[in-house]
């Protein structure tokens, strides 16, 4: 395989490295090194996983001929077009899955071990049964067997190729079983347990390699739509979806949540939030995630630590609208946590998962929401495709990459993607394909921008308390119109409904009455009208007239008639009130909480200093302190420039490496073995298969470096074990410094 790395134009290397990333980083020595590498397991089994079926079938009937050929293979997978399999067999060698050598194209050693059952077949019988009957025998030997043998044989045929009989079967599944073993159609490891040898089931296949070949990817269908249709839906999505996450920032900005001792957020809070949104729990738990994964939203470390916005959401806030869209697309696209986890019971645990916690990270979410975009993308333009058939694709295209719950992952990817505008009714929108496209911040904003309306700078005040948002507002009359406002539907207008608390909330983040209202006539076309003016001037009439301070708590109000009501009022029972004066009342609860449960029992209170000031709190809310956050863990690709410059460095490695065995093949006496540890490795698996000596430096327990011929049995735990001077000798890998054919 060596020898055939070296033969490889610069194209084909620089195809191979391309392709098989891993095997650029750390970058190899010389060629032989890189071909060592490309035949280690690990890489091995890395490049198998990422072939589709086409290649992965091709590749396991490639280990069932004895000359591998377009034809053969073909005549294996049962398929008439050899061009289809000589184009398949050529990319396999590309990524160094077959070599070329004297004999035309081998298999890489490596692969039989990562796929033992390959097509479904089981171990071959010849090691227990010695020389086995011929095929046609084989099938004549069959179509005589019981009904349960035959039973048995048409189960295991295609695979999987084992069978275990499970506690008290019928007698005539047992004596199935048993003719089976008896005349050899069958192995029996165990008493309970059958496998079908690999001659008998291709026998039995008529020497096919799998039952249905699928050389050509499926073709999913769906409903075809417009560009105006998909681009001015996905807008809408992204309308909303800012909206929604300013009001997550604004509900847990005045009321953080606690972080769970587990760490997460308790699943009250999540109801809690999606109430607060009226959005059902799945989304709620979803804008939390990608929130908190775009770094908007944090732990605030403190000792009784909360979820709460960080300083980076105030920036982030200011931006415009596509460019607030491409941090959280592009963050989405990137981060590892996964929404649709959320609720859902943890295989092997107890209890659920919940939102923000360490069991909502899972690795395997980054790369399958590529994949399913990846098929969005593939598919023609403006085209919705239906979520089984993108499953479909997917399975074609990851055979060995895929988890067992496909279905829910799909349809969640679908669903959150459609949230986040990088679809619009079902089908890739063109901002989606601007992000699959790994553009800069700048581009992936521009393909958005279009597709949002225009932020406006003013509302339309009613007479039933109401004002209408004609469209998204401007950053600082949004925050205003939360602030004093409850958001009481979306779309492509907002509805906003002024009610006695959210009033009440403008005056405790500091206002006064005349500022809101003021602000209220700066943003309308038309005069504030007379109930909105009434409601205002009423809340702000009442409010402050019970002041909260911290004895652990008082509460004083000039009103003896008020104070009365708190202590005769059941649900403040919790607080222990007690009357020290007429006009004071005193309690074992934190201010906050005493403030907290009068304003939910219909009182107007505000907090109070001890030099009897009001406490204003901060008009952002609560926020974490300035965290250094670090970005989302990703490998950097190879890219073309990287892999021009390695194809150089590795011929010149190559060079270097000839002239140095030319130089000491020109020594007088025995050259001592000196490798790249993954090309020792690789030459003694090789030379393990092959039953062949090898050359070794090898570094006693006194550091003394001497020249060893060994002849290596198997390689596995660090540890090689093999012959050396007729004597049984086990090595450590760590204290070989090469190894050299004999």
């Amino acid at each position: 395989m060596a020898d055939d790395v070296r033969d490889r134009s610069d194209g084909d290397l620089h195809e191979l490295l391309r392709r098989r990333q891993d095997l650029a980083r750390p970058a190899p020595a010389d060629l032989s090194a890189l071909a060592a590498r490309a035949s280690t397991r690990a890489s091995v089994q890395r490049a198998v996983d990422n072939l589709d079926l086409a290649h992965l079938q091709v590749l396991e009937a490639a280990m069932l001929v004895s000359t591998i050929d377009p034809e053969s293979v073909a005549a294996s997978l049962g398929v008439t077009s050899t061009a289809t399999v000589r184009v398949l067999l050529q990319d396999l060698w590309t990524v160094a899955l077959l070599w070329r050598g004297a004999e035309g194209l081998r298999l890489v050693r490596t692969v039989a071990e990562v796929l033992p059952q390959a097509a479904g077949l089981g171990p071959s019988a010849r090691e227990q049964y010695g020389a086995l009957s011929p095929p046609e025998e084989l099938v004549a030997l069959a179509q005589t067997a019981p009904p349960p043998a035959r039973a048995i044989l048409d189960r295991l045929t295609w695979g999987p190729p084992s069978a275990v009989l499970p506690m008290g079967a019928p007698d005539r599944v047992a004596e199935g079983a048993r003719w089976l073993a008896e005349h050899q159609l069958v192995l029996t490891p165990s008493a309970d347990r059958l496998v079908l040898p690999r001659e008998v089931a291709l026998a039995l296949r008529g020497g096919r390699s799998h039952a249905q070949p699928a050389l050509d990817p499926p073709r999913p269908s769906g409903t075809q739509r417009t560009a105006q249709d998909v681009d001015g839906a996905a807008g809408q999505q992204v309308t909303d979806l800012l909206s929604l996450v300013d009001d997550v920032a604004t509900e847990w900005g005045l009321r953080p949540p606690r972080v769970l001792r587990s760490g997460g957020l308790a699943v009250r809070d999540l109801k809690r939030l999606a109430s607060a949104l009226d959005v059902d729990v799945v989304r709620a738990a979803f804008l939390a995630e990608l929130t908190y994964a775009a770094g908007l939203l944090a732990d605030d470390g403190s000792l009784d630590a909360a979820w709460a916005p960080t300083p980076a959401y105030d920036e982030w806030q200011k931006q415009p609208g596509d460019r607030r869209w491409a941090v959280l697309a592009r963050s989405w696209l990137l981060t590892t946590r996964a929404p649709h986890l959320v609720g859902t019971t943890p295989p092997g645990g107890a209890g659920t998962i919940n939102a923000l916690g360490p069991q909502a990270h899972w690795p395997p979410a980054r790369g399958l929401r590529r994949d399913v975009l990846d098929q969005l993308d593939q598919v023609p333009s403006w085209l919705a495709p239906e979520a089984g058939q993108l499953c479909e694709a997917l399975r074609w295209r990851r055979p060995r990459r895929l988890p067992g719950n496909l279905d829910e992952v799909v349809a969640a990817v679908l669903r959150e993607s459609e949230w986040l505008g990088v679809t619009g009714r079902g089908a890739i929108s063109s901002a989606g394909r601007a992000l699959l496209a790994d553009q800069d911040e700048a581009r992936l904003a521009a393909a958005m921008q279009p597709h949002l309306p225009e932020p406006v700078k003013h509302v339309l005040l009613q007479a039933d308390l109401t004002a209408v948002a004609p469209g998204p507002l401007a950053g600082g009359l949004s925050t205003f119109m939360r602030l004093v406002a409850d958001i009481e539907s979306r779309g492509g207008a907002t509805v906003y409904r002024f009610t006695t608390d959210s009033v009440r909330r403008g005056l405790d983040a500091g206002w006064s009455v005349d500022q809101v209202l003021g602000a209220l006539e700066d943003a309308s076309h038309t005069p504030v009208p007379q109930p909105l003016e009434y409601l205002v001037r009423d809340v702000a009439r009442r409010h402050g007239q019970t002041r909260v301070g911290a004895m652990r708590a008082y509460v004083r109000c000039d009103d003896e008639t008020t104070l009365g009501a708190m202590l005769a009022e059941r649900e403040l029972s919790p607080l222990q009130l007690r009357r020290i004066a007429a006009t004071v009342l005193v309690s074992p609860v934190a201010a906050e909480t005493v403030v907290e449960f009068l304003r939910e029992n219909g009182f107007a209170p505000v907090a109070e200093t001890p030099d009897g000031g009001v406490v204003i709190p901060s008009s952002a809310g609560h926020r974490t302190p300035l965290q250094r956050r670090s970005a989302p863990v990703t490998a950097h690709a190879v890219d073309d420039e990287l892999v021009s410059t390695l194809v150089v460095a590795l011929r010149a490695g190559e060079e270097a490496a000839a002239f140095q065995r030319e130089e000491r093949a020109s020594r007088q006496g025995p050259s001592l073995p000196s490798t790249d540890p993954t090309t020792t490795l690789a030459v003694l698996r090789e030379a393990a298969a092959d039953r062949q000596a090898v050359w070794v430096g090898y570094s006693d327990a006194d550091g003394q470096v001497r020249r060893l011929l060994f002849h290596p049995h198997r390689v596995e735990g660090g540890r090689v074990h093999g012959t050396a001077e007729g004597s049984p000798r086990t090595l450590s890998i760590h204290r070989v410094t090469g190894a050299a054919p004999d």
